[in-house]
């Protein structure tokens, strides 16, 4: 099947330049063509999880966790229902991945092996012919 790719700005909580913990990069479930490239996580489980295997530009195999946090679903009182990737923390270390730089995820439909870079990105901030540059923050979106 034909690649796709996917594209993500990253937030400063996504990067770990806030210094909080997050729970890893969301996938929010209105993304179904990025969902079903993944592998398939059944809702029926309570949180169920796969580990990714997604080489770089420089042909190192990153390994992540995808997983569904699904508790509402499960548990009385659960408030959680999104998709996530996990364990990336050392991995946007190792490229220097700031803010504002853009996660690519790349892959087949079917296949389980993915590739992963990050693009650096000029900054926005300052102004620009004398007017201030509005940041706007920006989710997954398909490349065609």
């Amino acid at each position: 099947m034909k690649c796709q790719t996917y594209e993500k700005p990253l937030t400063a909580n996504d990067t770990g330049e806030t210094g909080g913990h997050q729970g890893g990069i969301h996938i929010p479930k209105s993304q179904t063509d990025l969902l079903a490239l993944l592998p398939f996580l059944d809702s029926a489980q309570k949180n169920p999880d796969a580990w990714l295997e997604m080489t770089d530009e420089m042909g190192v195999t990153w390994r992540f966790r995808y997983i569904y946090y699904n508790n509402r679903l499960h548990d009385e009182g659960g408030t959680r229902d999104e998709y996530r990737i996990t364990h990336m923390t050392r991995f946007f270390r190792a490229v220097g991945a700031k803010e504002g730089d853009v996660l690519v995820l790349s892959g087949s439909p079917g296949e389980l092996s993915y590739a992963i870079s990050v693009r650096k990105e000029e900054p926005t901030h300052g102004e620009v012919a004398g007017r201030p540059v509005r940041v706007r923050l920006k989710g997954w979106r398909r490349v065609h």
